[in-house]
């Protein structure tokens, strides 16, 4: 806001001109959007909202959160999600939201201005942020006799709704998966895979007894939803084999200093590099290989002589603190991805919950074995985005041909 106010008075003093545009915020954009709600005490109309969200407009200062309408704010703190450190915040209006790069043409809108623990660093940099409020809205949360009733239209995509301490879950209106928190609370949580707000309606009722005991299946109930590894693929010309990528990855793990990447068979890797998206630092890194591997005392199961692993290395994370890295890679794999007569072939299956593919310059899609949003890039070329909610794999067989062949 200083550089504004600064170069405005520059202007009106003849000193430098700037043109109108020039003055102008970047507009705010974001990513990664979670929603936490804890339902409060039934009959309260009150909900915890834990919201976590990643501002990414390089060199931003601030981000702007809406405060929705109808619902009454209370108890809000904000914290930076590398450091766990409270950052500064306070509410504002829609003027000033516009000013800092909101693009909302509602006067009325009030938001949460939060002052970034740093700049967003250039180049994909990230300032992560989470927000802790209570909401109180009777439209939303209310009882009809003993039923507990939450209904509303969710526009983030990832979620989770947990139910009060001693309540089952009779109904939810949303394909979801169903966790029971540590301490005895059930709740849902899903990953909207569609452009459309979730229309979550779920109600539960008062059930007698519901230890708060650890699930013998505990291994295989992750929760998707708030898993946030993502990865992107660049397709080069398919006579090479090759293929870029970039993947992003939050560890949060106390003393955790180390992310390592086992190079599938039938793979060879080049080109890596890594940064710490928080800050925009460049990671060390190194490619070790067979008894190398064996020998710096990684975790890396049944090692062979074959085996590859490239290990990228930051600060390790202190308690409270979380490290967001982006690992770049050039891939070779003449299995997976080959042209076969004159079709484009990429046949790979993916673990992460969000993954895209980036088509060569040229090519034009003809098939994609699983359901994707596909968008047409700046350059010309086809980006296929997939979404997995579920905790297992999925098989995406992509083809393509040349344009004009």
């Amino acid at each position: 806001m200083r550089r504004l106010t600064w170069k405005c008075s520059s202007l009106m003093l003849g000193a430098v001109l700037v043109a109108p545009a020039a003055l102008a915020q970047a507009p705010q954009t974001e990513s990664d959007a979670y929603t936490r709600y804890e339902l409060l005490a039934p009959g309260s109309a009150k909900f915890r909202i834990i919201y976590e969200v990643t501002a990414n407009t390089a060199g931003a200062a601030y981000y702007f959160n809406p405060i929705r309408k109808g619902s009454v704010a209370t108890n809000e703190s904000v914290f930076d999600r590398a450091t766990g450190k409270p950052l500064e915040f306070d509410v504002v209006g829609s003027a000033i939201a516009r000013a800092g790069g909101v693009r909302n043409n509602d006067t009325t809108q009030t938001y949460i201005r939060v002052k970034l623990a740093r700049p967003v660093p250039p180049d994909g940099g990230e300032g992560r942020v989470l927000i802790d409020k209570t909401y109180e809205d009777v439209a939303s949360y209310y009882m009809r006799g003993d039923t507990l009733v939450f209904t509303r239209p969710l526009g983030i995509k990832r979620n989770a709704v947990v139910l009060p301490i001693g309540y089952e879950l009779l109904s939810s209106s949303f394909p979801s998966q169903v966790l029971q928190e540590p301490d005895g609370r059930v709740g849902i949580s899903f990953w909207n895979n569609t452009p459309s707000e979730a229309a979550v309606t779920m109600r539960a009722r008062p059930v007698a007894r519901l230890a708060a005991v650890k699930s013998s299946a505990a291994a295989r109930l992750d929760e998707r939803a708030h898993q946030n590894r993502e990865i992107v693929y660049f397709l080069q010309q398919p006579e090479t084999h090759a293929f870029d990528l970039y993947h992003d990855y939050t560890e949060s793990r106390v003393g955790t200093s180390t992310y390592l990447n086992e190079v599938r068979g039938g793979s060879t890797v080049s080109n890596p590099r890594a940064k710490n998206l928080d800050t925009g630092e460049e990671l060390k890194w190194e490619v070790l290989k067979g008894d190398a591997i064996t020998r710096a005392k990684l975790a890396v199961p049944n090692v062979t002589p074959q085996s590859e692993v490239v290990v990228f290395r930051f600060a390790p994370v202190k308690t409270g603190e979380s490290t967001r890295i982006r690992m770049f890679e050039t891939y070779t794999d003449s299995v997976r991805y080959k042209l076969a007569g004159d079709e484009l072939v990429w046949d790979r299956s993916f673990g992460r919950p969000a993954n895209a593919v980036v088509l060569p310059a040229g090519w034009v899609l003809t098939n994609s074995s699983i359901p994707a949003t596909v968008s047409t890039m700046a350059d010309g070329r086809v980006r296929l985005d997939f979404i997995n909610p579920r905790p297992d794999e999925i098989a995406v067989l992509i083809t393509a041909r040349r344009r004009g062949k």
